[in-house]
């Protein structure tokens, strides 16, 4: 047990220096920074570049490392963050979640996708007490940790320079006044996050003998789930909330195995969320809402789709596409559609709802594993298990989510996201091996296994989420879950059950990413947990807001640009989540309602 007490200290000596990074920021900006997240890898790849191939000293590449995560620290938040932050705090936290995807896959294409085995430039196990052996490096990591929290904590308290940092994290109106120059406090605090997400990441390697390219989004998931319990913005409350959490990873570990890891983790950030979202030592958040809808609408100028645009598309789609496109074309139009389908029932969670879910890869999953499971074992037909995979996705999801609705501000996303990663690790627990041999759909005795099956199977059900979606929206019950999205405040005074409205919004939303996770999974014929990353999450996100985040048509357009047009950089899957994580930061600064977007 006292092994498994050293090993959480250890992993909590890592999450308190991520934490406390990703708690400066957000005192500061009050904006989550998933850029943060990658940030750990990045700091393990290049200590053993300069290390292994360049043959640095392990002293002399720590505080290279440091350097380059700092500079490029500074240039997100003077490119990305910043002018977004002070309008659309969550839009700034979207912004930086695309440049995690973008560190984490140009680090890849530079460095290669594969795990490197960590140069030992530190003793692992050449010292004991009793029974129990440590190494040279445990105690350097610990060291520096306590040394670094130490001068964080005079410079802050006592530095003319921290002492702004902590009046523009109390107050930036006020700072601003009082002539502080909040834009270098920002900067200078992205710079020192990002600083110490490379410390964290160097050490995370030294504990784990491994440098990987994407240990960035886990490790950096875990440390923002710290900040959490400890209170977001206190730098105090993250320390104590890193070692906290490490502690309670091991001992988790212990009792209940690894495959427990991340449900473990994303429990206790959902029920932090929800009893305390302040945390331990932070304060509860003041914003009642954050009114993301309403922001985005009105920004740009709407454009004006004449009527007869939409059946002469569906002619197309249904009428030129099959008789001139080839195999190909018809496989990609097939993911068009099944993203189309799952980002237009999202429109009624982010558009109308003013929710912008983090976690869709969940509810796509449940969908994806509901299907297979009854039509592989139960024998059910695919057109039953079809409508029941949307049920199940949005039962499932709506039951694990109905505790977070009285959860303000973006910390609802960030529960959502937490949720979506909940459910698809409590799916690998019980189908660790994913699932094979997926039966096609059949009519009757003939098996539809073709592209252009797909494809015009696809094709039938978006028509049909569409027309649910305009009804839906034409409504009464549109027009009230409109007005919770619009302005939640005046749906309440008014008598609008708000939590009640946005947790029939999610469900619908499940149940076409339910709907989209069947036809993936029968397409496929063989589906495993990896499929449905927060990449896939990521990528629906970017359709509606690129399409239009309140209009359902304007999902198809986004999946159309998305998933179509970037199917020429199929042969580089690093490149592709480069493109995706750029569109997202173009539209977001340059056109935040969308292609389509329409006035308030």
């Amino acid at each position: 047990m006292l092994d498994t007490l050293i090993a959480g200290l250890l992993r909590g000596n890592v999450y308190a220096l991520g934490a406390v990074g990703i708690s400066l920021v957000f005192g500061v900006m009050n904006v989550v920074n998933f850029a943060q997240f990658s940030f750990f890898g990045l700091g393990a790849m290049l200590t053993w570049f300069f290390v292994a191939r360049l043959g640095l000293s392990f002293w002399l590449a720590l505080p290279l490392v440091l350097v380059v995560c700092a500079a490029l620290g500074l240039i997100i938040n003077a490119a990305v963050v910043r002018p977004l932050a002070k309008f659309l705090p969550l839009a700034a936290m979207l912004s930086t979640y695309a440049v995690s995807l973008i560190l984490d896959n140009t680090s890849q294409a530079a460095f290669g996708a594969n795990s490197r085995v960590f140069p030992q430039v530190l003793q692992t196990s050449n010292l004991h007490v009793g029974n129990m052996r440590f190494g040279t490096a445990d105690v350097v990591m610990l060291g520096i940790t306590a040394g670094v929290m130490i001068v964080m904590s005079l410079f802050l308290k006592y530095g003319k320079v921290g002492r702004a940092i902590r009046a523009t994290a109390q107050d930036q109106e006020a700072a601003l006044q009082m002539g502080i120059p909040v834009a270098l406090v920002q900067n200078l605090s992205f710079v020192i996050a990002s600083a110490l997400g490379g410390l964290a990441g160097i050490f995370i390697a030294l504990y784990v003998g491994v440098a990987d390219p994407t240990s960035g989004l886990e490790t950096g998931m875990t440390a923002f789930v710290a900040a959490t319990l400890g209170g977001l913005g206190s730098l105090v409350g993250a320390v104590i909330g890193g070692f906290v959490l490490g502690i309670l990873e091991s001992f988790g570990i212990y009792f209940f195995g690894g495959s427990a890891d991340q449900i473990i983790v994303f429990v206790i950030l959902i029920a932090v969320l929800i009893i305390r979202p302040g945390g331990l030592l932070g304060k509860v958040p003041l914003i009642s809402s954050e009114p993301l809808t309403g922001t985005f609408l009105g920004k740009g100028r709407p454009f004006t789709i004449p009527r007869w645009v939409w059946p002469a598309a569906l002619a197309v789609a249904a009428v030129v596409v099959p008789l001139v496109g080839n195999d190909y074309v018809l496989s990609t139009g097939t993911q068009v559609l099944v993203y189309a389908i799952i980002a237009s029932g999202f429109t009624i969670t982010a558009g109308q709802a003013g929710v912008m879910a983090l976690g869709q890869a969940g509810p796509i999953a449940i969908g994806a594993y509901t299907s297979a499971l009854i039509t592989l074992y139960l024998h059910v037909s695919f057109w039953v298990a079809l409508p029941l995979a949307g049920l199940a996705a949005a039962i499932i999801a709506s039951i694990l989510a109905s505790p977070i609705w009285g959860v303000k501000g973006h910390y609802i996303s960030i529960a959502t996201l937490g949720i979506g990663i909940v459910i698809v690790a409590v799916i690998q627990l019980i189908v660790p091996l994913g699932v094979q041999g997926i039966p096609w759909p059949k009519i009757g005795d003939t098996v539809l296994f073709t592209a252009q099956d797909f494809y015009f199977i696809d094709l039938g059900v978006l028509v049909l989420t569409l027309l649910v979606m305009w009804r839906i929206r034409r409504s009464h019950l549109g027009r009230v879950i409109s007005s919770v999205g619009a302005d939640e405040v005046a749906a309440l005074a008014s008598g609008v059950r708000v939590r009640d409205y946005k947790a029939l919004a999610f469900a619908v939303s499940a149940f076409f990413a339910g709907i989209g996770g069947s036809l993936l999974a029968h397409q496929y014929t063989y589906i495993d947990t990896s499929i449905f990353s927060m990449l896939m999450s990521l990528v629906v996100v970017t359709i509606v807001i690129l399409g239009g985040v309140n209009l359902p048509y304007g999902a198809v357009i986004g999946s159309l640009i998305l998933i179509g047009g970037l199917e020429a950089l199929r042969f580089t899957d690093e490149l592709r989540i480069v493109v995706y994580g750029l569109v997202l930061i173009l539209v977001v600064r340059f056109r935040p309602g969308g292609i389509l977007v329409r006035n308030s």
